[in-house]
């Protein structure tokens, strides 16, 4: 029996959410609500899908990849650009693109399922990285930042794994499912360093075309991921989508700028810094380094937040983050070694960690968010990053 086949709806088949066909690749004949298993996937609420590990996984390589990028964008950038305060175009182009990205990401991912969304949106960084090394082979700048944005779509579409973590939980488990795939940033923190000095080591006088191919490298893997998984973590019909309150726009407000001022403040920061080490002698592979453990302290506060946010709140929680990421900002201004500015980048991304995960709980408990309303909070805290950087080049940078 086809789709045109089926029979008109009866009282059972609208009481039974299973029985609607899931859209999957090539066929939308619906588009499902966030969250829905996918044909065959167990519902079971005291067990977690095979799902969550995966999107945790293919979240950390995502991480990997951008945490070689962030080492390479504003070094090549200094080097490239035609004019001083260009120097963060790069940068901005692949702030851009992850902005751009956010709101085809949700639509993708309810029309065409999860393999399909998050499997092109690796291909797009994989051909970002592959652009941006030949890019830095030839000295040529504004392939460089087309390859940057490229790169910047694949992690819009990486950033949506936290969501589809939760959106794929049950109320009471969206907190832990969104926690564990952001705290698996962490791991891909720890292996940047290793990784960027195998890089140096083994091709020293390319230093950043390399590093541009590792990175596309790590997208190669969360492509592979992507498309040899399929499951979804499960939800029970019970508590499906069809079923819940309306999201609460009002409730997305406070959330969503609290952590745009976050995101403002960390990337004004992480512009300005490897320039500044860089004006003050220190080397590229020490540069790396420090931007390595900046990543894992972006993302390694994740498995504490939810504990923190239950004892003081996660409003308190976001503002805390704020307070370090101001304190950060001061260590940076009077930093003159490596120490100091490794003090600062890491303070800057725990601040960081903290104000986006105390909002996002709040979010999740408060505003019953959909995927739209995902998108756009997503999509805002990228254009704050973007405003943040041309900040940072326009006053900050010398």
């Amino acid at each position: 029996m086809t789709a045109f086949d089926r029979p008109a709806p009866g009282r059972e088949s609208r009481d039974r959410i299973d029985e609607a066909p899931a859209a999957r690749a090539g066929r939308m004949a619906c588009f499902c609500p966030p969250g829905a298993p996918a044909p065959g996937a167990a519902l079971d609420a005291g067990r977690w899908s095979p799902g969550v590990a995966t999107l945790a996984a293919g979240f950390a390589l995502s991480v990997l990849s951008q945490s070689l990028t962030l080492g390479v964008l504003p070094l090549a950038g200094r080097l490239l650009a035609p004019e001083p305060h260009l120097m963060a175009a790069p940068y901005v182009a692949m702030l851009l693109g992850a902005a751009t990205a956010t709101f085809p990401a949700s639509f993708l991912l309810d029309a065409f399922g999860r393999r399909a969304a998050l499997a092109l949106g690796a291909s797009l960084g994989v051909a970002g990285g592959l652009i941006m090394a030949w890019a830095l082979s030839a000295n040529l700048f504004a392939p460089f930042c087309l390859g940057a944005f490229w790169l910047g779509v694949a992690q819009g579409f990486s950033l949506f794994y936290r969501h589809e973590a939760a959106l794929g939980a049950t109320p009471a488990e969206r907190t832990r499912a969104a926690i564990i795939v952001f705290g698996s940033g962490a791991f891909a923190g720890l292996a940047g360093p290793a990784l960027a000095y195998v890089v140096a080591q083994a091709a020293p006088a390319s230093l950043f075309a390399a590093t541009a191919l590792a990175a596309a490298l790590a997208q190669v893997l969360v492509l592979i991921l992507a498309v040899l998984t399929t499951a979804r973590a499960p939800v029970l019909p019970r508590q499906s989508p069809r079923t819940e309150s309306p999201p609460d726009w009002r409730a997305f407000v406070a959330p969503t700028l609290l952590a745009g001022l976050a995101w403002f403040g960390m990337t004004a920061a992480m512009v300005a810094a490897p320039g500044a080490m860089a004006g003050c002698g220190i080397g590229v592979p020490v540069v790396f380094s420090a931007i390595s453990w900046h990543v894992v302290a972006m993302y390694a506060p994740a498995f504490f937040t939810g504990l923190a946010a239950r004892r003081m709140g996660a409003q308190t929680v976001a503002a805390l983050g704020l307070a370090m990421i101001a304190a950060a900002w001061a260590i940076e201004a009077f930093a003159n070694d490596y120490w100091r500015f490794a003090a600062a980048l890491i303070v800057v991304a725990i601040g960081w960690s903290f104000a986006t995960a105390g909002a996002s709980l709040r979010l999740y408990g408060r505003a019953r968010p959909s995927r739209a309303m995902l998108a756009a909070h997503d999509a805002v805290l990228f254009l704050s990053a973007i405003a943040g950087a041309i900040f940072a080049a326009i006053w900050l940078l010398p």
